[in-house]
């Protein structure tokens, strides 16, 4: 397997420990080759006026414990700083020649910067000035002005890099968790999405598949009956079936076809209140008498309104037809306002007598206040996703109604 360097650089991120212990190691092997190299002129270094201590074993071991502790600088760089505050005192005091061992306290002083908060940063800061100034103050080291100025811009050069390598960090880490955030919420969305569609889809299919199928079981029934009595009006009866079926599956085509994704779905205008009168001549060729009022001036209504109101008189006539009886007549009345859509569908079901037994049996479960048909489900979800108003119960002399109203603004008419 080839490793390119940037391989490598992350390898050794990943694995900081090593990295730390080969930068411990190099540091310290640097400043004893410092002192060793040194020791044969003894002159004196920078900040210092007198000529160090001959290098010994002490020297050595006082200037290894400066930069070995760099190894861990990521999981202790606060506590190691103020730990070789101790050997770098002794080699000033001492008078040894401390070789690179200063840079030791710089790398724990950018350690802490890096990787810790910004008040122990500060202290961190503090601690390397005073451990400066402590050498100043004991005449072990007789810095200058300028030598002063240089002290304080590196180890503030030092804590800036580090509080700057911090921010970064932080910012980064900001920019992941806001794009995780963002992805969350766009998955949600997406399941909301769905969900919302699923739920369309299954509005649109239940109100299609349970209007042709009444009508087409009511139509059949009929056919049936008339086989051999009435030739005629059987094979008129069929003749309806045969053209119901094929406007279900018409309708059913467009409604699955924006499931497909191997093509273009096949589109067709969705049905509005203008279809109206053909749904109530398909009612009264199903055997639902029905009669219908428009009132009111027409005008152009909103797309979703214009379908849901549809959906809601073609969900109740059915309703009427499938649990009404026989000899039921059902009225429907379409109140044109200026700020306002009035629907009222109502049947005279099959009396008085009777309505006891309609309220604790089927027609409860497709049209009752509180039943549990996908029908009355999608009616209210329809209606309130107008934001309507939706009265479905007993109507006053026999029979059920559905009362919806539908909030119309200026701006949404046509």
């Amino acid at each position: 397997m080839r490793t390119t360097p940037g391989s490598t650089r992350s390898w050794l991120r990943d694995h900081f420990l090593i990295y730390d212990s080969i930068l411990a190691v190099v540091l310290t092997t640097a400043s004893l080759w410092w002192i060793a190299l040194a020791a044969s002129g003894q002159e004196a270094g920078w900040l210092r006026s007198a000529a160090p201590r001959p290098a010994d074993a002490l020297n050595l071991i006082l200037a290894a414990a400066c930069t070995l502790p760099v190894a861990l600088r990521r999981s202790r760089p606060f506590v190691l700083l103020v730990a070789t505050c101790v050997p770098q005192a002794a080699l000033d005091t001492l008078h040894y020649d401390p070789g690179l061992s200063r840079l030791g306290g710089l790398v724990l002083l950018y350690s802490v910067a890096a990787c810790r908060g910004l008040a122990l940063s500060l202290a961190a800061l503090v601690v390397s000035f005073a451990s400066y100034v402590a050498g100043v103050l004991a005449g072990v080291i007789t810095p200058s002005w300028p030598d002063h100025v240089v002290v304080t811009a590196v180890l503030l050069l030092c804590w800036v890099c580090g509080r700057a390598l911090r921010l970064r960090r932080a910012y980064l880490a900001e920019l992941v968790q806001r794009a995780d955030r963002l992805e969350r919420a766009r998955e949600a969305d997406t399941r909301a999405a769905r969900a919302e569609e699923r739920s369309r889809i299954a509005r649109e299919l239940h109100d299609v598949v349970a209007h042709h199928v009444s009508v087409m079981t009511v139509q059949a029934a009929a056919a049936r009956k008339m086989l051999d009595i009435k030739p005629d009006v059987a094979r008129d009866a069929l003749s309806a079936i045969e053209e119901m079926g094929r406007t279900a599956m018409t309708e059913m085509r467009s409604i699955v076809g924006v499931l497909r994704t191997d093509g273009p779905a096949e589109r067709g205008p969705q049905p509005g209140m203008h279809d109206l009168p053909a749904l109530v001549e398909q009612m009264r060729e199903a055997g639902l008498r029905t009669q219908l009022w428009i009132e009111g001036e027409r005008r152009g209504l909103p797309p979703g309104v214009d379908l849901a109101a549809y959906r809601l008189v073609q969900e109740a006539l059915t309703n009427s037809l499938r649990h009404a009886g026989p000899a039921a007549r059902a009225w429907v009345t379409v109140r044109h306002e200026p700020n306002e859509l009035s629907i009222h569908v109502e049947d005279d079901g099959r009396g008085a007598a009777e309505e006891p037994a309609r309220i604790g049996g089927k027609g409860l479960e497709g049209k009752g206040l509180g039943g549990k048909g996908h029908g009355l489900v999608g009616i209210r979800e329809r209606v309130a996703l107008y934001g309507g108003v939706l009265r479905i119960g007993p109507r006053a002399g026999g029979g059920f109604e559905v009362r919806a109203r539908f909030p119309l603004s200026h701006s949404a008419l046509k």
